[in-house]
């Protein structure tokens, strides 16, 4: 059986001769999105299945891999039903026994047990913005250097690299991009890996923003409030203050925003090719 156990540098990662705790991971989860309403009514496209498992767990595993453990969960549309599956996730990973007589549980070890998460849960209201709703995760992230990412989308990026680069450059904002069409807007990108520009033409020769975030708490003044777009006005401003650097990521990078990605991705997991499964 595959563990599930991340890696060695679960608590800490080496910095020259200091200890740097791994930082919190904050994934935006529960907004609109454009998956159709009959494949996810009540269910949210972060809860979609790929393999039995949501695309939200094939995210947080991702990271895990990489000893990141907590996570802050942004919740939008159809919280009840993120609340519930992370209510449930402990014993749906595991064997148990039940005792009717006075309702008591007993908890076995199962495919899950291994999973060592701690996730808050916190509503940032239907309605809020991208923007808006990563301010709101400020009480949660902590006073440090935090991961940021979306609930639907499946990549090979390797985070250690990721964080490593991020902290090299010292910048407040590191974007991971890939060449790839896209609506989330392309990314002008100089030789010092500074960004210095974000517009919406499609080319397929371009980088683009791939929406995996390395932040730093000063972020959150480049966020107005609830109805700031983060994808446009955020990121304009950090280029304006020469504060957004990028990581270029030639590897496997894939959303599920349709039932057609859906299926695509089904096939790479049955097949036993996922790119994403770096936790093998």
């Amino acid at each position: 059986m595959t563990s599930l156990a991340p890696l060695p540098v679960r608590a800490l990662l080496r910095e020259g001769t200091h200890s740097v705790a791994l930082p919190p991971v904050a994934i935006l989860a529960g907004g609109l999105g454009i998956w159709p309403a009959e494949e996810t009514d009540p269910t949210p496209k972060s809860l979609v299945e790929i393999g039995g498992r949501a695309v939200l767990w094939h995210v947080m595993r991702h990271y895990y891999r990489y000893g990141m453990s907590e996570f802050v969960v942004a919740l939008g549309s159809k919280k009840a039903a993120l609340i519930r599956y992370f209510l449930d996730l402990h014993a749906a990973d595991r064997d148990l026994t039940v005792h009717t007589r006075d309702g008591s549980v007993e908890f076995h070890d199962g495919n899950g047990a291994n999973l060592d998460w701690t996730v808050h849960l916190i509503d940032t209201r239907p309605g809020t913005l991208s923007g808006g709703r990563i301010k709101r995760l400020a009480p949660y992230v902590g006073k440090g250097t935090f991961m940021l990412t979306r609930s639907d989308r499946l990549s090979d990026v390797n985070l250690s690299d990721l964080l490593a680069f991020h902290r090299a450059h010292g910048k407040l904002a590191t974007v991971v991009t890939a060449r790839s069409p896209s609506q989330l807007g392309h990314l002008d990108i100089g030789t010092d890996n500074v960004v210095h520009r974000l517009h919406n033409e499609a080319n397929s020769d371009t980088w683009i923003n791939a929406a995996f975030f390395v932040l730093e708490p000063g972020i959150f003044d480049y966020i107005a409030g609830d109805f700031t777009v983060w994808e446009h006005e955020s990121l304009k401003e950090l280029i304006a203050d020469g504060e957004l650097v990028a990581y270029r990521h030639a590897g496997f990078m894939h959303s599920v925003d349709t039932p057609r990605d859906k299926r695509l991705l089904e096939e790479l997991w049955n097949s036993g090719n996922a790119p994403w499964k770096v936790w093998d």
